[in-house]
Order: structure tokens, then C-alpha cells, then sequence
């Protein structure tokens, strides 16, 4: 399954990401796509997508004039995505 997920992000970021598939370019840097690959290669499959769909729900300011920084934890940190699967 994490081959898949992965290969799946591949794929979307080298066809172009947000701004080809829905118009819009990331809020956060690193983009939602390499943190979500950079978690599920981290911490798994299903937590990592879970930690990658919750960044995906906050990157929903369209006018944003700056990147916020926000990168992957460590693995042995506590993150949003233990709240979620607990």
C-alpha cells in the first residue's frame, strides 16, 4: 500500500500538482505533496496519509501571501495524526 500511495504522488506532482490539477499553489512549505510523501515514507501508510489529509484541510487559503513553514516530525515525535487514530 505505500508503494501505491507513493507512486500515486509521484505521479501527481510530476504531472504538474495543484496548480495543473485544481489551479491553486500550495500555502506551506514543503508543499502538501512532499509532506504527505515525506510522512507516509516516515511513519507509514495509514498514518501518514492520515497526517497528509489533515494538512490538506488547512491548506485552504487561496490568498495567502506567504508560506508557512511547516515540515514532517521526526518519527519519534508526537504529531496530529496520533490524535486521529487513537
Amino acid at each position: 500500500m505505500q508503494r501505491l500511495l507513493l507512486w500515486l504522488i509521484r505521479r501527481y506532482r510530476r504531472t504538474g500538482g495543484g496548480m495543473r490539477w485544481f489551479g491553486i499553489d500550495c500555502n506551506y512549505q514543503p508543499s502538501c505533496s512532499a509532506y504527505t510523501y515525506t510522512a507516509i515514507k516516515r511513519f507509514g501508510a495509514y498514518r501518514g496519509a492520515v497526517m497528509g489529509w489533515q494538512r490538506i484541510k488547512r491548506c485552504n487559503r487561496h490568498d495567502s501571501f506567504c508560506k508557512c513553514l511547516e515540515p514532517v516530525p521526526p518519527a519519534g515525535e508526537k504529531c496530529n495524526a496520533e490524535s486521529a487514530t487513537g
